[in-house]
């Protein structure tokens, strides 16, 4: 009988383990959901996040600064029978919204229900249809987080030349603080980062 846990990908726990200690036990119970309904799953690290293969893509899951995602990359092709699923949602990212704790995930058997269904799609060689590229949103940057990037030349050339996504991430954590403290602190250390070209989640990039 072949040893599944051999494909097991040493650079996921690694991504676990550099985690913020909320996220890890949510990571480590998407990471053994996968295994159980797949066990044929390959680990790997693609966008620098980890990645569940299953003849090709089939789910990922990434870990933020106060919240994890998990996602199929054929999502808005599953049934989703439960109706928990944003379909909204980019491919393979956050079909399941925030979560912040174990218990903001479906139930455990309807996770594996449908990693399931995922597989069967892999199996069928069921391909996603090529989607015109979207517009690009504009995204609502508040006057006062760019006053303070502004103020410095180094933060402002990165963040103009960073991606949507990125910058997105950026507005989101300093913008959903609930304190004025929490929102001033973190506004500095955006810029600080910023101005040394790094993105929000550089820690976890460097895995």
């Amino acid at each position: 009988m072949r040893d599944f846990m051999a494909i097991r990908d040493e650079r996921i726990d690694a991504y676990i383990a550099n985690a913020k200690p909320f996220a890890q036990p949510i990571l480590k119970h998407i990471r053994e959901l996968v295994h159980k309904a797949c066990p044929e799953v390959e680990e790997t690290i693609k966008w620098s996040f980890p990645h569940f293969n299953y003849k090709g893509m089939m789910c990922s899951m990434a870990s933020f600064q106060e919240h994890c995602v998990f996602g199929f990359w054929k999502g808005a092709l599953m049934q989703d029978p439960h109706n928990v699923m944003d379909k909204a949602r980019e491919n393979a990212m956050g079909h399941f919204g925030r979560l912040a704790s174990i218990q903001d995930l479906p139930a455990e058997s309807t996770i594996l229900a449908y990693i399931k269904e995922a597989m069967q799609l892999n199996d069928a060689g069921v391909k996603l249809s090529k989607k015109a590229p979207a517009k690009q949103k504009e995204l609502a940057i508040p006057d006062y987080f760019l006053t303070a990037v502004k103020k410095n030349k180094k933060a402002t050339h990165t963040f103009e030349n960073f991606s949507y996504s990125k910058k997105k991430e950026y507005v989101e954590w300093v913008t959903e603080a609930k304190q004025q403290g929490t929102q001033e602190k973190r506004l500095a250390t955006a810029v600080e980062w910023l101005s040394e070209g790094k993105s929000l989640n550089w820690k976890y990039e460097s895995c």
